[in-house]
């Protein structure tokens, strides 16, 4: 043993910091590097030392632009019995985040398990934006290093895409037309049935993408009209147009169902379904009224479901606030790959089972925090937020500035809605002006205003929570190096923004991205976020 790991010198890249080695080079004496890695590999770490084929596959299913809207969450228009069978055979967390409520963004830490303002890819890849080094490490290439196949179907959608190399990569586009939507169990059934090593398996599905396409190869069956729903009451407005989006959202995440059902089915037919560890979510909220797009709960809250055979136990809901960060370092850990270095997230293990009565509740983080940057040229309007239990903190970089992705999202898909908003109740029509034109900060109680209508944050009965958590956002952004606390930061990379803007139209032609030269700087240590008080 010892020979042996004199002669490894094995490396990881400490995301914006020098390459560190984790275990004694040739030239020096076995010590406290090497002893550590030792450690990591043994079950007293929780770590599993047995052979790779008793390693758990691992099935990640990843949807697009959908929230929580399941039956499992209590939606009642949607029908969704084979997401919510899943739920009630392992564990359903009630409280799940993205770190940014974007497609490039949020699958970028998902798969990094970094903030978008730690790994660069702050936009969307089809706009230039990218991760600030290729050699950051991710999901795909640390299980490669223990032996598993890789594969992903469906986009990737982060810049560079060689930063993930997949064995085996199938529809690579994003397929918003939503064909030969049979292929994607097919596909799936090939890669997983192709030989007996460990696998790690990324599907990628279209729906909830805009366009709502009401039905497609005949799914869902019996699909839904306007007349047939409720506007999502986080919109705080009722219209004949917003109950017929609403309509063809839930159709589908009524299709999704059914695609997943044919998934699960290949698996079980693969014969591995008993080993394998199979994640659900959803990759932010629907592209509506006040979710894509925003910091608000429907943009940035999601769905999130994890089943293991042997491990986890069925029909469990949690409701701790977690984040898809959590799932690098879980996944990592139940393939007994080597842990990446200061990841702020952290293993989901210990909420994947009841615990005894006599026993505590495993310590969990008690803040939980998200960003937004911008989606395309259209919406740059950067935002950290931070919420705890009950109340939650949106900071506005830009404060009464106006925001862009306001009139982005009426101007794009509801023309006809601001003279619906200006008869709204008053907390509705002022919660819009408030997105138009926010404030420095706004402070929700998400227990009494779940759809964050009434903002606190002027109230003086509420100045010490207001502080506590402006306390815990401040912290947590000096913490993971927030390159927009660098002063100039936030208007350099606003001018190139605006750069490619004319007569009010953003153009990729003109967009020139240099934020990754001037934001990337070497990190020191960064704590899990937010464990303890």
């Amino acid at each position: 043993m010892i020979n042996v790991a004199r002669t490894i010198t094995s490396f990881i890249p400490v995301p914006g910091g020098p390459r560190e080695s984790l275990i004694t080079r040739k030239r020096g004496p076995l010590g406290l590097r090497l002893i550590a890695v030792v450690v990591l590999c043994c079950p007293l770490a929780g770590l599993p030392c047995s052979p790779a084929t008793e390693r758990p596959n691992i099935l990640l299913i990843v949807s697009e632009d959908n929230g929580p809207e399941l039956g499992c969450y209590g939606e009642p228009y949607v029908k969704t019995p084979v997401l919510d069978r899943l739920a009630a055979e392992g564990v359903r967390f009630h409280n799940a985040y993205v770190p940014q409520a974007g497609c490039s963004q949020s699958r970028a830490a998902l798969l990094t398990g970094l903030y978008p303002h730690q790994n660069g890819q702050i936009g969307l890849a089809t706009w230039k934006f990218r991760m600030y080094r290729q050699d950051t490490p991710n999901i795909v290439r640390s299980l490669k290093s223990v032996g598993y196949r890789t594969g992903i179907i469906g986009k990737l959608h982060i810049n560079p895409a060689s930063a993930f190399p997949f064995d085996v990569h199938r529809i690579s586009s994003a397929n918003f037309s939503r064909k030969k939507l049979g292929d994607y169990a097919q596909h799936a059934e090939e890669f997983m049935s192709a030989g007996d090593d460990s696998f790690f398996l990324s599907v990628n599905y279209p729906d909830a993408h805009r366009p709502f396409i009401r039905q497609a190869r005949g799914l869902p069956e019996d699909p839904l009209t306007g007349a047939d729903v409720k506007p999502l009451a986080y919109f705080g407005l009722d219209t004949p147009q917003l109950r017929e989006d609403t309509a063809d959202y839930y159709n589908c995440m009524n299709r999704l169902d059914s695609l997943v059902g044919d998934l699960l089915a290949a698996l079980q037919r693969s014969g591995k379904a008993d080993n394998t560890l199979v994640v659900y979510l959803g990759d932010h909220g629907a592209d509506l009224l006040r979710g894509k797009r925003t910091s608000y709960e429907g943009g940035v809250r999601i769905p999130l479901i994890v089943r293991w055979p042997g491990h986890t136990t069925s029909n469990l809901v949690r409701q701790e606030l977690v984040s898809t960060l959590d799932l690098m370092p879980t996944l990592l850990k139940v393939a007994g790959a080597i842990p990446v270095a200061d990841l702020p997230g952290r293993p989901l293990l210990p909420l994947l089972k009841t615990h005894p009565p006599d026993s505590a509740e495993p310590e969990w983080r008690r803040y939980l925090f998200t960003e937004y940057h911008l989606h395309s040229a259209h919406n740059f309007y950067p935002q950290r937020t931070v919420r705890d239990e009950r109340y939650k903190l949106i900071q506005n970089l830009l404060p009464g500035k106006t925001n862009p992705g306001h009139a982005f999202t009426l101007n794009r898909f509801f023309p006809d809605l601001p003279d619906t908003i200006e008869s709204a109740s008053d907390p509705v029509r002022a919660s819009y002006r408030r997105m138009q034109t926010p404030p420095a900060f706004e402070l929700y109680d998400l227990h009494s205003d779940p759809y964050e209508f009434r903002d606190l944050a002027p109230n003086a009965d509420h100045s010490v929570v207001l502080a506590e958590l402006k306390q815990q956002l401040a912290t947590w952004r000096t913490q993971t190096h927030d390159m927009l606390l660098v002063p100039g930061n936030l208007q350099r990379l606003k001018a190139e923004i605006d750069a490619c803007i004319e007569d009010g139209i953003p153009a990729k032609s003109r967009l020139t991205l240099t934020y990754p030269d001037y934001f990337f700087a070497p990190r020191p240590h960064v704590p899990h976020d937010s464990r303890k008080p």
